[in-house]
C-alpha cells in the first residue's frame, strides 16, 4: 500500500451529496478482485455517455463534457472535494480501489459512510471530514488549478493563501497510512513473534504439525 505523508495537489470539486458506492464504481465491474485497473471506470455512468462494461477501452468512449473529471482543468487531480455522506450504499471495497487507481490520494467531505471510511485507510486513501462551513468555503475557492497541501503528520491542510485547517484522524489509522501498512503488512511486522509462537507450539503439540 502506498504511504501517505504530505502532498500538494490539484482539487477536483464534485458538488454532490450522498454519492453511493454504485455511482463510484458500478456493479458490473465487481467481478474482478485484482485491486487494479478500476480507475478508468470511476464514476462510470457520470463520466461516459455509453454503458461501461469490464475490459472496455475507455479511451474511445464518448464523454459527458459537463462532468468535473472530464474537464481538462482538473486532469491529474489527487484531492477530491465533495459533499456529505460520501461512499454510502453497499460496502464494496472496489470503491476505494477505483478512487486510488484513478489517482486520488485524499477525499475531503463533511462526512463519510462508516464502512467506506474504514476501507479508505486500508487502501492508501486519506478521507478527511471537515465541517460543512469549511467545505462550503473550499468549494467557493476550488476553481481551476486550485491546490491544497495536506500534511498527514501535522494533520493540517494549507490553502494557497496560507490558511491552515486542522483535521482529526485516529492515531492507529494515521500510523498505518503514514507507513503504508495494509492489514497484511501490519501483521507481518509481528513475523518474528509469530514464528517464535509457532516454534513453541510445535514443541508442546507436535501432532498438530505432523
Amino acid at each position: 500500500m502506498q504511504a501517505f505523508k504530505k502532498i500538494t495537489a490539484t482539487v477536483a470539486p464534485l458538488d454532490r451529496a450522498n454519492v453511493d458506492t454504485d455511482a463510484i464504481i458500478p456493479k458490473q465491474f465487481l467481478k474482478s478482485i485484482r485491486r487494479a485497473g478500476f480507475g478508468p471506470y470511476l464514476f462510470d455512468e457520470w463520466r461516459y455517455q455509453d454503458i461501461g462494461e469490464p475490459e472496455m477501452d475507455c479511451t474511445k468512449r464518448p464523454l459527458k463534457k459537463d462532468f468535473v473529471l472530464n474537464n481538462p482543468d482538473y486532469q491529474g487531480a489527487e484531492i477530491l472535494l465533495t459533499r456529505e455522506n460520501f461512499g454510502c450504499g453497499s460496502s464494496r471495497e472496489h470503491a476505494p480501489w477505483a478512487l486510488e487507481d484513478y489517482g486520488f490520494r485524499a477525499i475531503i467531505a463533511p462526512s463519510f459512510a462508516d464502512i467506506f471510511y474504514n476501507n479508505c485507510f486500508k487502501n492508501g486513501l486519506l478521507p478527511i471530514a471537515l465541517s460543512v462551513e469549511i467545505v462550503d468555503g473550499l468549494f467557493k475557492d476550488a476553481v481551476a488549478g486550485y491546490q491544497l497541501t495536506i500534511d498527514l503528520e501535522a494533520q493540517t491542510i494549507i490553502t494557497p493563501n496560507g490558511e491552515v485547517i486542522d483535521f482529526e484522524v485516529d492515531e492507529s489509522r494515521k500510523y498505518r497510512l503514514y507507513n503504508g501498512l495494509d492489514d497484511i503488512a501490519l501483521s507481518l511486522l509481528q513475523a518474528d513473534k509469530i514464528k517464535a509462537y509457532e516454534a513453541e507450539r510445535a514443541k508442546r503439540a507436535p501432532w498438530l504439525f505432523a
